[in-house]
């Protein structure tokens, strides 16, 4: 065993471009570079901080690239140890939220930032996506293999969620925990839980869950856009970003908006930017977007098929189905196919955290294609 693993370290050493997965790096790359140029146009047009955003948003992404080599080298085997790793640094980060002084509520209406030496402001949530996965990964494998009852894997596994979840969801960050649940809930249909349990939960969640989520926990603007998109029309308030996002697409034609007059969208740099990227890139860029996000999905599950361990798989399917989530959704609520919620679009939108975090997720399912091609 000794000397299979210091053979995949040699071979990743002298052989790294041969072991590289350029079907995962091309779309990303290319999703990166239209955001930048997106973000150049929309942050150059009245913001303030402009051009300091924008190079942030270049150092973040430079910054990503880096820690996507590095987590390349690392030998597959040290991923379990990262995933712990990132785990207890998301779940300390969560806990210090509430406690910190610093809140952006007023503003995003929700507390889930901290204001970090160097980094600046930095959400605790986007790690725990990723180390959730990563932790209980290996307990989903463990599973299979029969090393532990599944009484007890998942007894482990909600000791394993609960604790980060509750925190996020006391900020309240309910599309953060959306996410959560459906990675888990992809997980768990590829460990092998059957239809039928599936349809047993989503009927429970429905009727006990739906009724739960609405009268507790959503504010009043989140019952609104909710309404709205189900009764479009019946508050013009509430819809106006929907609106502006939808006219903002439809003014970019074919190849993108030359008139030099752009629609105002609110947060058209992060939540509603594939607005911009129609209003700039018109029908083309879109559809460009959307076949290189699609090709990368369809990528990322077939390293999934072919890996050599379970926890790979798992891993990978844990992170593909967050990245699926947040670009199904930020793509959906700016047509008004689905709700608007604060879901950035992957490796497109405004903020250096998601893009860091993007990258490190990206790194991780590279370092598992590349040892699916040593051995």
């Amino acid at each position: 065993m000794g000397k299979q693993k210091s053979g995949i370290v040699r071979l990743r050493n002298n052989n790294y471009l041969r072991t590289v997965d350029y079907y995962l790096i091309v779309p990303i790359f290319l999703l990166t570079v239209i955001g930048l140029y997106v973000l150049s146009r929309v942050l150059s047009s009245g913001y303030a901080d402009y051009p300091n955003n924008l190079y942030r948003q270049i150092m973040a992404a430079g910054l990503g690239l880096v820690i996507t080599l590095v987590i390349c080298l690392l030998d597959t085997h040290f991923l379990k140890l990262v995933g712990w790793i990132i785990y207890a640094v998301a779940l300390f980060l969560l806990i210090l939220v509430p406690i910190d002084g610093f809140t952006l509520e007023d503003q995003w209406g929700a507390d889930s930032w901290l204001n970090l030496p160097v980094i600046g402001n930095f959400q605790p949530s986007e790690l725990a996506k990723i180390g959730l996965v990563m932790v209980v990964a290996d307990v989903f494998e463990r599973m299979s293999e029969k090393e532990i009852s599944p009484l007890k894997g998942l007894a482990l596994i909600a000791g394993i969620y609960g604790p980060p979840v509750l925190l996020i969801l006391a900020q309240p960050d309910f599309g953060t925990c959306m996410v959560i649940i459906f990675s888990f809930v992809c997980i768990l249909f590829v460990w092998g839980v059957k239809y039928r349990y599936f349809l047993l939960a989503l009927s429970a969640a429905i009727v006990g869950g739906v009724p739960f989520v609405w009268t507790f926990y959503l504010e009043a603007y989140q019952k609104k856009r909710i309404l709205s998109l189900v009764f479009e029309g019946t508050d013009p308030k509430a819809e106006f970003n929907l609106v502006q996002s939808k006219a903002a697409i439809a003014s970019g034609g074919l190849s993108g908006n030359n008139t030099g007059v752009f629609v105002k969208v609110p947060v058209k740099e992060s939540d509603f930017i594939y607005a911009a990227v129609s209003e700039h890139l018109g029908f083309i860029g879109t559809t460009a977007v959307i076949i290189l996000a699609f090709f990368f999905l369809c990528r990322c599950i077939y390293v999934a098929a072919r890996s050599k361990r379970k926890s790979y798989s798992y891993i990978i399917i844990g992170l593909t189905s967050a990245f699926a989530f947040h670009f199904i959704e930020n793509m959906g609520m700016a047509v008004g196919l689905l709700p608007i919620t604060g879901i950035p679009l992957p490796f497109i939108s405004l903020g250096g955290t998601a893009m860091m975090v993007n990258y490190i997720s990206f790194g991780i399912i590279l370092n598992i294609s590349m040892d699916r091609k040593i051995t």
